[in-house]
C-alpha cells in the first residue's frame, strides 16, 4: 500500500479518496445540476459513482466530464430565476402596511381622543388618518398584485413545452 508521500502515486491519481473528497465531488455535481449542466439521471449516476470511488482520480473523472454550459433539453430558452411564493410575499407586504395603518389610527386617536374641544393637537390627527387610509389601499394593491403574479406563474407552469427527446419518427 502506498502512502500519501509517494509522489508516483500522487501523480497518477492513485491517492485513496477520503470522505471529505467524496463530499466535495458530490457538491460539485449538485452545483452542476442546479446550473443545468447535468440531468437528474446523470446526477444520480455520478453521485453513486462518487460514493463508491476509491481514488481521487476516480472522483476527478466524475467532475471533469461535466459540460461547460446548460444541458440542451429542447428549444433554447433563457434561464430566468424562478420567483417563488408570490402570495406569501404579498401577504407579508400587506401585513406590514396594515400594521402601519393600525399604528397611524392609534396615533390619530392620541392626538384627537374625542374629536372636539380646544386641544391644540387636534389638527395633527388628520395626517395620521390619511396615512392610515393610504396604507390600507397600499395593502390591497400589494395583495392583488400577489394574486395576479401567482395566477400567472401557475398558468406558465402548465404551458411548458414537452421535453425534446431528439427522436423523430415519420409515420408515412
Amino acid at each position: 500500500m502506498t502512502g500519501p508521500n509517494n509522489q508516483a502515486a500522487a501523480g497518477s491519481g492513485g491517492l485513496r479518496a477520503g470522505h471529505g473528497d467524496r463530499e466535495q465531488a458530490i457538491e460539485a455535481l449538485k452545483t452542476a445540476f442546479v446550473h443545468g449542466r447535468l440531468t437528474k439521471d446523470e446526477l444520480d449516476t455520478r453521485t453513486g459513482q462518487a460514493l463508491t470511488a476509491r481514488t481521487c482520480a476516480d472522483l476527478a473523472a466524475l467532475t471533469d466530464g461535466i459540460p461547460a454550459g446548460p444541458v440542451a433539453a429542447g428549444p433554447a430558452r433563457p434561464l430566468a430565476p424562478a420567483r417563488r411564493r408570490p402570495m406569501a410575499r404579498a401577504v407579508a407586504g400587506s401585513g406590514g402596511c396594515l400594521i402601519i395603518a393600525f399604528a397611524a389610527v392609534r396615533v390619530a386617536f392620541i392626538f384627537d381622543p374625542g374629536g372636539a374641544g380646544p386641544d391644540p393637537y387636534h389638527s395633527w390627527a388628520r395626517p395620521f388618518v390619511l396615512l392610515a387610509f393610504v396604507a390600507v389601499l397600499t395593502a390591497l394593491v400589494i395583495l392583488v398584485l400577489g394574486v395576479v403574479t401567482s395566477v400567472e406563474q401557475r398558468r406558465s407552469r402548465r404551458q411548458l413545452p414537452p421535453p425534446h427527446t431528439g427522436l423523430s419518427r415519420s409515420w408515412s
